[in-house]
């Protein structure tokens, strides 16, 4: 559903909650006509959840608020971040990483990059002790999939011997505010030479050449979970935790009582945490069992 110009997806069946597609990569410039608009376009909608720019820290509207989070970098020059921002063995891996000839740079989204990502995604069914989603996928699936946001996207490549070896697609806000790791991947085999790593701070070389404020990393932390390995990797890398407003608009009678009784969120988050470690150690280990021939990323 396009909605003041922009793609609108909707959510859920018992209570339908309408979000903007590319959240992050996208903003309304007026919330208050998108609620209108929505409350008015025909679809049943019971709520219209939307988050604010990782810069705007402060409340601006009167709607019913949490608060969400994400990982930001705020970016300068790629040698503050190299000097002030990182830790030192961050600086070391980097270093570690071109000097065993790791070569990352910007390259176009075409047919060699294309294969290339296909080779990083087939390269193992499972990965960070589940099922990865996007093993097998089809080459055409796999172009509509990087052709989202064309004209925003920033593609780096991470390069071993003329081999692509891990990538990003970086999305740019249309306002040039900020920029988020859409897609980030590695291939596992080659983690010793530290691609990742290699891919941040190329990352961060393009959005300082731009002159890009913010860097971005999906969330810090997800629901109750706090401390886990990515969490460490993005805090190593100089992402901090910031906190921006997140409203639940209710558009209707479902989406208010809803609202009420906490039922705008997944029922995954309502687990507790320490129920929810335990499943995540148990699926590992039974993926690692099924899938005995790869190596766990």
């Amino acid at each position: 559903m396009e909605i003041c110009g922009k793609d609108v997806r909707i959510s859920g069946r018992l209570i339908r909650i309408a979000h903007l597609d590319g959240e992050g990569y996208q903003f309304f410039d007026d919330p208050l006509t998108a609620i209108e608009n929505l409350r008015d376009c025909g679809e049943r909608v019971d709520i219209f959840t939307f988050v604010q720019r990782i810069s705007e820290t402060t409340a601006k509207y009167d709607f019913p608020m949490e608060w969400d989070n994400f990982a930001a970098l705020s970016v300068t020059t790629f040698e503050h971040w190299m000097g002030k921002q990182v830790s030192s063995r961050v600086r070391g891996v980097v270093r570690k990483s071109s000097k065993e000839g790791v070569v990352t740079k910007e390259v176009p989204l075409d047919e060699p990059l294309l294969l290339g990502i296909s080779a990083i995604y087939n390269e193992c069914p499972i990965r960070q002790g589940r099922r990865f989603p996007h093993y097998g996928v089809d080459f055409e699936s796999l172009r509509k999939m990087k052709s989202t946001y064309l004209d925003q996207s920033i593609f780096i490549g991470a390069y071993f011997q003329d081999e692509l070896i891990g990538f990003i697609k970086l999305v740019m806000d249309e306002a040039r505010t900020q920029a988020g790791t859409m897609h980030i991947l590695s291939m596992m085999r080659h983690r010793d030479k530290a691609p990742t790593n290699a891919l941040i701070a190329q990352a961060v070389r393009s959005c300082a050449a731009r002159e890009i404020p913010i860097l971005w990393y999906v969330k810090y932390c997800y629901g109750k979970k706090r401390d886990d390995s990515l969490a460490e990797f993005k805090r190593r890398n100089g992402f901090q935790k910031v906190e921006v407003p997140r409203y639940y608009v209710p558009l209707s009678t479902v989406g208010r009582a809803a609202l009420r009784l906490g039922l705008h969120h997944r029922m995954v988050d309502m687990v507790p945490e320490p129920i929810a470690a335990t499943y995540r150690a148990l699926r590992t280990r039974w993926f690692a069992r099924r899938h005995s021939s790869f190596e766990s990323a």
